[in-house]
């Protein structure tokens, strides 16, 4: 199949998957803009309230690898019907909450559900349909999804304002069942992995599950995803602590999202140029000098806009990394299972960064922070240099 043929092929799922996947990421991240409100209506603290999103992500983690073998044998899209339900179904759960017992529940239930919905499932679908020439499409998909706090969080403070919190969970549960749902039902094909035919001979798959490759690549993504979530979470505050004012570090940190969504749009220019590999590698070494930088000159506003973008180029780059680095070791039946399986400890790091630096900025300040992710930056870039290596003759496997 030609890259046209694979494209137009690809197309409509690309665009269902991409409005289903902002309003799901847009659902889910309502917390960060309706928390205050959210604290004094469930008497709960502040840290309470965002351990919700922690045990979502934990959730995700956990459940993503027990999902492989279904992915496998029913296909993506039957999962991300049954998840999609499900996050809407834990959405009204937490609209109805009313203590930490069903609070916590309700996440747990929205967590689950995206193991089975969000970002990864999509990944694999679209690897169904393409193979290795999905790279382009999954990059395209994470441009739009990048977006969702743009669009969501605005709507989700005026609905909040309007109608309150748990309405606005609702309008975002109701939103799922009625337009996530039937997109996924009519939108995407019925089955993308096709059974072998009798005699046909087998891709190569130059790595398993578990194997040296397989940890190389998780080293390599965990490394990475350590530093991007926390820095979601602490960068405004390490801003602060670079001697910026608050309504600085607001300014330079609200421009960190344009430069992520410029990054993963370049992925799009340079998909058939550079492997997932290599930009995994080039943006590992820019994410370097960003921390080093800022490591080096502290309270300089030029040095932390020098920082921003080349953390933010460098960050957006590797989101799409992230994905695309797998394609180029696996065939698309175990393509399914190997991005399940390094879900549990993405997610998982996900979780536990952004209290692991909030707790070494309070403690030890923006240099420790600082010198900890260099550490893990530096990590990745030699586990990506020696997958480098491991990559099949030619570049890639036959799809």
């Amino acid at each position: 199949m030609t890259q046209e043929q694979t494209e137009t092929k690809i197309l409509l799922p690309l665009i269902v998957l991409s409005i289903a996947q902002l309003i799901a990421w847009g659902a889910v991240g309502f917390p960060a803009v309706a928390a205050q409100l959210m604290a004094a209506d469930l008497h709960m603290g502040m840290p309470a309230v965002f351990a919700g999103t922690t045990i979502f992500y934990v959730m995700m983690g956990a459940c993503s690898p027990l999902l492989s073998r279904v992915f496998a044998s029913l296909g993506a899209r039957v999962v991300m019907i049954a998840g999609t339900a499900g996050s809407a179904a834990g959405l009204v759960i937490l609209s109805l909450a009313h203590s930490p017992v069903s609070y916590f529940l309700g996440w747990m239930i929205v967590g689950a559900a995206g193991g089975a919905s969000l970002t990864m499932p999509a990944h694999i679908l679209l690897n169904e349909i393409a193979g290795r020439k999905a790279a382009r499409a999954i990059a395209t998909l994470m441009l739009v999804t990048g977006l969702s706090s743009t669009i969501f969080w605005p709507l989700t403070s005026f609905l909040q304002a309007e109608i309150g919190w748990r309405a606005a969970c609702e309008v975002y549960a109701l939103t799922m069942a009625v337009v996530c749902l039937p997109l996924y039902f009519f939108g995407l094909p019925r089955r993308g992995i096709r059974a072998a035919q009798p005699g046909a001979v087998a891709a190569p798959v130059v790595a398993r599950s578990y194997d040296r490759t397989f940890v190389l690549i998780v080293a390599a993504i965990v490394f990475n995803a350590f530093i991007t979530y926390g820095f979601s979470s602490v960068l405004i505050e390490l801003l602060k602590g670079e001697g910026l004012s608050p309504s600085q570090a607001l300014a330079f940190g609200s421009a960190l999202g344009i430069i992520q969504i410029v990054a993963r749009g370049v992925n799009l220019i340079g998909d058939n140029k550079w492997d997932g590999v290599a930009i995994g590698i080039g943006s590992s070494a820019m994410l370097c000098m960003s921390l080093m930088i800022l490591l080096a000159v502290q309270g300089s506003p030029v040095a932390v806009g020098i920082f921003l973008v080349l953390y933010g180029t460098s960050s957006g780059a590797l989101a799409v990394a992230r994905s695309t680095i797998p394609l180029g070791f696996y065939d698309k039946g175990e393509f399914a299972r190997a991005l399940s399986r390094i879900a549990l400890p993405l997610n998982w790091i996900s979780a536990a960064s952004p209290p692991i630096l909030i707790w070494l900025m309070s403690n030890y300040g923006n240099g420790a922070v600082l010198s900890l992710c260099l550490f893990c930056s530096l990590s990745a870039t030699v586990m990506l240099c020696l997958l480098r290596g491991r990559r099949p003759a030619g570049g890639t496997l036959a799809a």
